[in-house]
């Protein structure tokens, strides 16, 4: 029963654990019934099983990217708006549309281009400058109260979701790392797998030895067609 078990792949690993303790779990091997080493294994195991096939990050970027785009598409159409009005003279209030578009200037008029947080930082400030009283009053003659609470539940929405992705990309950080749970698994399953060893010649453990010698074959032939899948191909 020899094997390397810091060679095995991490789903390799996590199979073999699993098989050896259901097989450990089964009943039929009286001698191992509440063993302490099988108990040892099958928490390590559980520690395992709940980090080694989680995201290293949250997954929320998807949902950060839409939100930002949304938030962009909101400050884009707000501005493109501003933009032409101001520059019809004869249009009514087109000297508010000047002045609304001066302060777009004064944030800059490539938000949509910043990164996150110097977008989200921006933003912020100019949302506040255009909630003032004489810029609400400009943004009310033209007809834009609809647009700017869009774009400023936009604004807000990004911000929460953004928010949300950094508290699960901390509580992921926090997690023990998966190379330590790891290395436990192994220390677990191999301890096991030397008891095995150890007793195989004495009355009531040969047969679980040999079922287990037969599982720990499989792991190592699913780790050597996992690498020669992996290798280029020698045709042409």
């Amino acid at each position: 029963m020899k094997i390397t078990l810091a060679r095995l792949s991490t789903k390799n690993l996590a199979t073999l654990a699993q098989r050896t303790i259901t097989n450990a779990q089964s009943g039929k091997y009286p001698v191992v019934n509440n063993h302490p080493l099988v108990q040892a294994l099958q928490d390590a195991y559980a520690e395992y099983d709940e980090v080694y096939t989680k995201q290293t990050f949250s997954g929320k970027g998807t949902d950060v990217a839409q939100a930002d785009h949304e938030r962009d598409i909101a400050y884009s159409n707000l501005k493109a708006f501003l933009n032409g009005y101001r520059q019809l003279p004869s249009a009514a209030n087109h000297q508010a549309a000047e002045d609304l578009y001066n302060v777009f200037k004064d944030f800059g008029l490539d938000l949509d281009r910043l990164s996150y947080s110097s977008q989200t930082a921006q933003m912020k400030k100019l949302i506040e400058t255009l909630e003032l009283t004489e810029n609400r009053q400009k943004i009310t003659a033209l007809s834009l109260d609809v647009a700017f609470k869009e774009m400023k539940a936009k604004h807000e929405a990004f911000e929460q979701i953004f928010a949300d992705q950094a508290e699960a990309n901390a509580d992921l950080r926090q997690m023990a790392s998966a190379t330590a749970i790891r290395k436990e698994l192994e220390q677990a399953l191999r301890t096991y797998l030397n008891l095995l060893k150890a007793l195989k010649g004495v009355p009531g453990w040969e047969m679980v030895y040999s079922d287990v010698n037969e599982l720990v074959k499989a792991a190592k032939n699913s780790e050597v067609k996992s690498r020669d899948a992996n290798l280029p191909s020698q045709n042409g």
